[in-house]
């Protein structure tokens, strides 16, 4: 496993990218509203991320189930939808949904990526709990990083607080190393299995890591809709995401996007 410590040029070169995904996530959380459709928030970011001067990292990645390519700039994910989602003038934003967008761009080589989950109007209490403790399960991994820890044991805390609170992890995709591409090593899965225990990572200055957990109501399960990329839960029950990019420092972590 060839995990890339970065100079401090680099760590600034992510932070400035990081920086153009916080605007853009920012801005989109404000014109998310009922009746708002998907392809709307996704056409707003391509203009943000023009104007910064950035690419939008997933538009044209292809799909490792499909032949497509991925459409958007943005992954906008709906209720039982875990990632993936993608934009469409057909999906339109109702009273009560919850959304997660997923979004990143290459700024000057580098990259930055970030997720967040949105209330759409007035959400259930059962939504809002999932939203919350999905938040909660990634200010555990911010907390804990710091150079010399081992991330089986962020790994286990995480996990435990989600199911403790009677949500599962989705166990499908994990967070990653990030930098001059979207998925550099290493692996950062937001659950204990005996694969991560024999293959540990211990955290060092300068990894920069792209921690992302997904937390659904009900089973773990998933599956990939036809369209090759869009990923739902097997029992239709909601799922949250939010994700950082943070870089492991002297004395902990600091979040490139923290704004979030």
């Amino acid at each position: 496993m060839a995990i890339t410590l970065r100079s401090r040029r680099e760590i600034e070169l992510v932070r400035r990218a990081s920086t153009v995904v916080v605007d853009v996530l920012s801005k989109l959380q404000k014109i998310a509203a009922p009746g708002v459709t998907t392809t709307q928030l996704d056409s707003a970011a391509l203009q943000m991320t023009a104007e910064a001067g950035a690419q939008a990292l997933f538009k044209g990645v292809r799909s490792p189930y499909a032949r497509s390519l991925f459409p958007g700039a943005i992954c906008s994910s709906v209720n039982e939808q875990v990632v993936h989602g993608i934009p469409s003038e057909n999906t339109k934003l109702k009273d009560g949904d919850i959304l997660s967008i997923d979004f990143g761009v290459r700024l000057d080589g580098y990259c930055g990526d970030a997720a967040v989950t949105i209330a759409i109007g007035d959400v259930s209490e059962d939504k809002r709990r999932l939203m919350d403790v999905t938040r909660g399960v990634l200010d555990i991994a911010t907390a804990m990083a710091a150079p010399a820890v081992k991330w089986s044991q962020i790994a286990a805390k995480m996990q435990n607080y989600a199911e403790s609170a009677g949500f599962s992890v989705v166990k499908d995709f994990v967070g990653h190393g990030i930098g001059r591409k979207m998925h550099e090593e290493p692996r950062l899965p937001n659950f204990v299995s005996n694969d991560l225990l024999a293959n540990d990572v211990v955290l060092a200055e300068g990894m920069i890591l792209a921690v992302e957990p997904m937390i659904n109501a009900g089973t773990s399960a998933v599956r990939t809709l036809r369209n090759g990329w869009t990923v739902v839960t097997r029992d239709g029950k909601c799922s949250a995401h939010f994700e950082h990019t943070i870089v492991i420092v002297e004395n902990g972590c600091e979040v490139l996007t923290e704004e979030l």
